[in-house]
């Protein structure tokens, strides 16, 4: 990818242009040009249910080509798509015009469940991601110990509490080798804390404390707390931990934003947003920071925030970036940490079937008046009972209130779906916002807590969409490596970084190369309200870009294995060059760095 001076550029092109008439002769000149690439513009018409290309898909017998090779942008919005001898009178002496050299250009890529502040945050935390053992952990908590002043706080997170399930540490060694500094660490979904004891001490937490509705705390033989903590048990640490100051919040929130601009993300769907978060995505929109637009979800979580924009009604658009117009709420726990609700026993322990609904602190009546309100509903719901009972009260909701059923609700991961509830998404008008990451990374452990049956009816990307349910894709951050081209990877193969199993772990549920992108682009921007400004390459609409040295198409449908060998070249947003390779520096210490959790260094 190499810039030209316009000059040079303008030349050249506008040689081209005369010779075959094809120049725009008086229109202004554009602010930038892409040219010379593989420029994909996904304007054409859908894939069938089946995967199967659109009839005027720029498909044939040969495979995929793109429909375009160059695009204008002008005042942060697409002026024109089509062939550089086409766009050459957009050039003047002001355009700076970027030679692809055969790049790729898609709509820029969305993700639409992310954590991005949170993000931000555990960049600067103890990693234990990849962490194989308690001994493993506990020395890089220690490590971190001995740098930091006694009685500071040592905040960790990364083990995996799925993987980790059936041997959960205890405080005893944690407590031992870190005896003087509290530490508080989060597994990778947040599902599960693992505390040392002065943090149970500095916390209050006794044989004798109440878990928090939804939580459990973990006892000892001896009766006493273990140092284990599940589901909501960790919000006894609300008000314990420090918190950030709304500095160092809205810099986390910063710094989390452009972390996923480096990954080619134009936007993301954040999954949550309390007051503080909310506060600092709210600074950086009306300081023109954001570098990234934010479709922003309210916690149902803190009530008064809910009461407050309910009151108020949803923000719809923002020029700066920022809308908030959707609700997240907890339906379940996680399958890995055996929370999740399930319509029959967990198979690797009887009698357990998970916690859901109120016993879980799901809201039913703020919920339901959010929806009332305008405001599109995102409910997290993972085990089958879990998900029929989220559509359940979903389809109530609509039943006393008709109109609610256009706000475009959602169950987030929709994880393990009974085949007889599948068809309800559908005709529930309901999104399916998932995870391809998920499916291969609980491969290791999901039919334990299944069984060989039930497993088959998880993650069912084809069955949900084969049966009218649209998808939203993500990668749940910072549960999931956000890295695009593992996604892709991992929604066409059904394969983990180390590109097993070789056929893929149930691959009857993949979806197609071109369903993949459309998950991380176009339907995303269905998700946020925003399929008229983003989401497809045409004219008017926002120059949201992003470009990838690989062909996710192409390289997807004959060599999908290298699909993690793939890199994002730039990253534009509304016309604004917010990650460019080899030019803007990374976010110092982003995440996944071990080269097991990166999909680009797997050889």
């Amino acid at each position: 990818m190499r810039v030209l001076s316009a000059g040079l550029v303008s030349l050249v092109l506008m040689l081209g242009a005369c010779a075959d008439g094809a120049s725009v002769p008086g229109e202004e000149a554009a602010d930038l040009v892409l040219t010379g690439g593989r420029v994909y513009t996904l304007s054409w018409s859908e894939p069938g249910l089946d995967g199967e290309p659109g009839g005027d898909a720029p498909y044939d017998e040969d495979g995929w080509s793109p429909d375009a090779e160059a695009l204008a942008v002008r005042d942060g919005r697409i002026v024109a798509v089509g062939s550089a001898d086409e766009l050459a009178g957009l050039i003047g002496e002001g355009t700076r015009v970027v030679d692809l050299d055969g790049a790729t250009v898609l709509p820029g890529m969305i993700d639409s469940h992310a954590h991005t502040s949170s993000y931000g945050e555990l960049i600067s935390r103890v990693s234990l991601l990849g962490a194989q053992s308690e001994e493993e952990a506990v020395e890089r908590i220690a490590a971190a110990a001995a740098e930091t002043p006694a009685g500071e706080w040592i905040v960790a997170w990364g083990f995996d509490e799925g993987a980790w399930a059936d041997r959960l540490p205890d405080k005893h060694l944690l407590t031992r080798r870190v005896p003087d500094h509290p530490v508080h660490a989060r597994g990778l979904h947040g599902f599960v804390t693992w505390e040392n004891q002065l943090s149970l001490d500095l916390a209050g937490i006794t044989s004798a404390t109440v878990a928090p509705v939804g939580g459990v705390i973990e006892l000892g033989e001896d009766g006493e707390p273990s140092g284990i903590l599940r589901d909501n048990a960790s919000d006894l640490y609300a008000e314990v931990i420090p918190p950030l100051s709304p500095e160092a919040r809205v810099e986390a929130t910063s710094r989390g934003l452009q972390a996923l601009a480096d990954l080619g993300y134009t936007a993301i769907h954040e999954a949550g947003a309390r007051r503080e978060v909310l506060d600092a995505f709210i600074k950086l929109a009306n300081e023109d920071r954001l570098p990234i637009r934010v479709f922003a979800m309210l916690s149902i979580s803190d009530a008064a925030l809910m009461r407050e924009w309910i009151e108020s009604g949803p923000m719809l658009e923002s020029n700066h970036g920022l809308t908030v117009r959707s609700v997240k709420a907890y339906y379940d726990a996680s399958l890995g940490a055996r929370g999740a609700r399930l319509l029959e026993d967990y198979e690797d322990r009887p009698g357990h079937r998970g916690v859901s609904g109120s016993d879980y602190g799901f809201d039913r009546e703020l919920a339901a008046e959010a929806m009332a309100a305008g405001f599109q509903i995102g409910i997290h719901a993972i085990g089958d009972a879990g998900n029929r009972e989220t559509l359940d009260f979903l389809a109530g909701v609509y039943e006393t209130h008709p109109g609610v059923r256009a706000n475009r609700n959602r169950i987030e991961h929709a994880q393990i779906v009974h085949p007889d509830d599948q068809p309800r998404f559908g005709a529930l008008d309901l999104i399916a916002s998932m995870e391809p990451p998920h499916a291969v990374e609980d491969m290791a452990w999901a039919e334990d807590r299944l069984g060989s049956e039930r497993v088959r009816h998880g993650y069912a990307w084809r069955s949900l969409r084969g049966l009218g349910s649209r998808l939203a894709f993500n990668s749940d951050l910072s549960g999931s490596d956000p890295n695009l081209f593992y996604g892709l990877h991992a929604a066409i193969t059904r394969r983990n970084k180390l590109r097993e199993p070789a056929e893929g772990w149930f691959p009857e549920e993949a979806l197609s190369p071109e369903e993949a992108l459309r998950a991380y682009s176009t339907w995303n921007a269905y998700a946020g309200f925003a399929e008229t400004e983003t989401g497809t390459l045409e004219v008017g609409k926002w120059a949201d870009i992003t470009v990838t040295d690989l062909d996710p198409l192409v390289v997807g449908s004959g060599e999908p294995g290298r699909l993690l060998e793939g890199r994002v070249l730039m990253t534009i947003v509304g016309g604004q060059v917010r990650f460019e390779s080899g030019v803007t520096e990374p976010v110092a210490g982003a995440l996944y760095t071990n080269p097991l959790e990166l999909p680009h260094s797997v050889e």
